[in-house]
C-alpha cells in the first residue's frame, strides 16, 4: 500500500471516529436536547421524559391588553421564556403556550380572550392529565399574570379532591433583598402593577421590536379611585380602579431592569425545579392523603 492510500485511509478512520464518537455522545448531552414539548422530536420526547426526572413546566398567562405600548400576549411570551432559561439551567420539559386563563376583568378592552370560568379549569385539569398520560408526574404552573392568583391556587387545592398519579406544584417567587436594592437603584417608578416600569423592561429585555415604548404615554395608568370600600372585597374593583388596563407609568422601562428582575426570576425558577426533582414527599403524602379518604 503507498503512502497517498495509507493517508487516505487514516484520514477515513479519524474521521468515522470522530462522527461515531459524537453520535454516541449527543444523546446525553443536555444541550442538544430542547426545552420545548413542540421542538421535540418523538425519540427526543423519550429522552427528555428520562433527563427531565418527569418535571414538565406549564408557562401560564392571558391574552389581554397591556397599555397601548405592550402586546396582547406579554404575560405569555415573559412565562415562558423566563420557564424556557430556567429549564435550560435545570432541565425539564416545558409546555407550549397557555393562554386560557382567568381575564374577565379585561372584557372592555381589543383583543381580550376570556374563556368561561367552566372551560378555564376543565382545559387547565384536561392537560394536566395530558401532561401526565405522556409520562411527566410532576408539573410546575409558571404563572405570569396576576388575575390567575386565586384561580391556580384555588385549582391546585382541587387536586385532593380525587385520587390522582401526578403533583401539581405552583411556582411562587420572591424578590430577595440583593435584587431588590438592583432594582431600586435602577427603577424610577415606584407604582404600577400592569404594563408599569417594571413588566415593560422585561417585555423590552426579551423582546424589543414589541415594545412600543412611545405609545405608554397615550393613556393614563394612574388610579382613577372611583371605589371607596374597606373590608369588601368587589370583581369590578380592578376596573374601578384602571379602566385603561394599564396600572402604572412605563416611560422610563429600559433593558438594564429587565435583565435583573428575569435573571432573579430564572435563577429562583431554576432551584424550585431541582428541588421538584428530588421531592418525594408530595406523592407520597398525597398517595396516602387518598387511600385515608377511603371510607
Amino acid at each position: 500500500m503507498n503512502v497517498k492510500k495509507l493517508l487516505t485511509l487514516l484520514a477515513f478512520f479519524v474521521v468515522t471516529f470522530a462522527v461515531n464518537g459524537q453520535a454516541r455522545q449527543s444523546p446525553g448531552e443536555s444541550v442538544k436536547l430542547s426545552v420545548s414539548w413542540e421542538e421535540l422530536t418523538a425519540p427526543d420526547f423519550s429522552q427528555a421524559l428520562s433527563l427531565s426526572e418527569r418535571v414538565c413546566i406549564i408557562p401560564m398567562g392571558v391574552i389581554e391588553k397591556h397599555g397601548n405600548h405592550l402586546p396582547l400576549g406579554t404575560d405569555v411570551f415573559t412565562s415562558r421564556e423566563i420557564s424556557k432559561r430556567a429549564a435550560s439551567k435545570e432541565y425539564c420539559v416545558v409546555f407550549p403556550f397557555y393562554f386560557a386563563g382567568q381575564i374577565f376583568e379585561a372584557m372592555h378592552q381589543p383583543g381580550t380572550i376570556a374563556y368561561s370560568q367552566e372551560l378555564l379549569y376543565k382545559i387547565l385539569d384536561e392537560t394536566c392529565q395530558e401532561i401526565s398520560r405522556n409520562g411527566f408526574k410532576k408539573i410546575l404552573i409558571v404563572n405570569g399574570h396576576g388575575g390567575n392568583n386565586n384561580f391556580v391556587t384555588y385549582f391546585c387545592q382541587t387536586q385532593l379532591a380525587k385520587q390522582r398519579d401526578y403533583a401539581v406544584y405552583i411556582f411562587t417567587p420572591e424578590v430577595d433583598k440583593d435584587t431588590q436594592k438592583k432594582i431600586a437603584s435602577i427603577r424610577k417608578t415606584t407604582t404600577g402593577g400592569h404594563a408599569d416600569e417594571a413588566e415593560s423592561s422585561v417585555m423590552i429585555f426579551f423582546s424589543p421590536e414589541l415594545v412600543k415604548i412611545d405609545q405608554a404615554q397615550t393613556q393614563s395608568g394612574e388610579d382613577q379611585m372611583r371605589l371607596k370600600l374597606s373590608n369588601a372585597y368587589t370583581p369590578i374593583w380592578w376596573y374601578a380602579k384602571y379602566p385603561n388596563h394599564y396600572a402604572g407609568d412605563a416611560r422610563d422601562a429600559n433593558s438594564a431592569l429587565g435583565e435583573v428582575i428575569v435573571n432573579q426570576k430564572v435563577q429562583q425558577l431554576s432551584e424550585v425545579i431541582r428541588a421538584i426533582k428530588t421531592d418525594k414527599e408530595t406523592l407520597r403524602l398525597q398517595n396516602e392523603f387518598y387511600k385515608e379518604c377511603v371510607n
